[in-house]
């Protein structure tokens, strides 16, 4: 008998690992986003007390502080080589500082110019293939604006758009999710729901959750009751695991009657960032927070201990 159940362990495992040979790959790509098993806190670029501006130096210095992620802001274009990802991406790895990138600001999905949809696109896939590079597990951008169109007919639009570089991404091998970012302005499409509604729909597009942008554009969602509604819709829509696989923005913002007009320092601002990191720890979310406040490093630090020392 007993010499049957280990001949039946043995086959097992020779099943199991068989398995793995053939999707190792899929199940590392798999787990690159969503096995993230805590709350990762840092900042929007290199932070302000680095020595040097350059990404590798803004990994060494976020890690320094204490901190452990950090977006690379590709702000006006995606001028990063191949040598220079590779190395950031062994800094990051040296490091433990998880990398995100964040797309040319000037991206219109629903641009009445096909030579600048073209070109948004084309900013999104290049941030996503140098992303790749130095294992940035997702890229950020604001999508499209309304113009005069109904929100269901951009929703369409952008959706299209997002089915189909989400394809191209899978051919060409490149595991970086695409993460449409809510967005500050009435103008702007964005919203959560629109969001989340298409990334239940898409396979590879999960929101960045811009939770100063979401404040500012409803003039509300400024307290830890609102907070968890919004962690409610999130786990609504993907799921638990969606709350495991979050990206998120925050910084203190000046809005008025059209959304947003600038990002402020916390604590001269009116955010609620007691109730929002309570609402995380609640939920017990993952992922990582990137802070996009003036001071960069002051607040992802603030808002790290304020989550710590609840």
């Amino acid at each position: 008998m007993m010499l049957m159940m280990i001949e039946n362990i043995r086959i097992n495992l020779a099943i199991i690992s068989t398995i793995f040979e053939k999707m190792g790959s899929h199940i590392y790509f798999a787990c690159k986003d969503t096995c993230m098993n805590i709350l990762r806190f840092g900042t929007a670029g290199t932070p302000i007390s680095s020595t040097s501006r350059d990404s590798r130096s803004g990994v060494e210095r976020v890690h320094e502080l204490g901190l452990n992620c950090m977006e690379v802001e590709f702000v006006r274009g995606v001028k990063m080589g191949v040598e220079t990802a590779h190395k950031l991406g062994q800094a990051a790895r040296d490091n433990d500082v998880a990398l995100s990138v964040h797309a040319p600001y000037y991206i219109n999905l629903n641009s009445r110019e096909m030579e600048k949809v073209d070109a948004s696109r084309k900013r999104i896939m290049d941030s996503a293939r140098i992303g790749a590079l130095f294992g940035a597990r997702g890229v950020v951008f604001h999508p499209a604006f309304y113009h005069d169109d109904p929100s269901d007919t951009v929703y369409g639009i952008v959706k299209t758009h997002l089915l189909e570089l989400a394809a191209q991404l899978e051919e060409e091998g490149i595991n970086v999710l695409l993460r449409p970012e809510t967005t500050g302005k009435g103008s702007q499409f964005g919203t959560l729901i629109e969001l989340l509604e298409m990334s239940a729909e898409l396979d590879g597009v999960i929101p960045c959750y811009d939770f100063s942008h979401m404040h500012a554009r409803e003039a509300a969602l400024n307290s830890y009751e609102e907070f968890c509604g919004i962690l409610d819709k999130v786990e609504d829509y993907l799921g638990r695991e969606g709350l495991k696989n979050m990206h998120i923005h925050v910084s203190g913002i000046e809005y008025g009657p059209k959304g947003e007009k600038k990002h402020l320092v916390l604590e001269e601002s009116d955010m609620e960032y007691h109730g929002l990191v309570r609402a995380w720890k609640e939920y017990t979310i993952r992922g990582t927070v990137i802070c996009e406040s003036p001071n960069l490093e002051g607040d992802a630090l603030l808002l790290q201990d304020a989550y710590r020392g609840l």
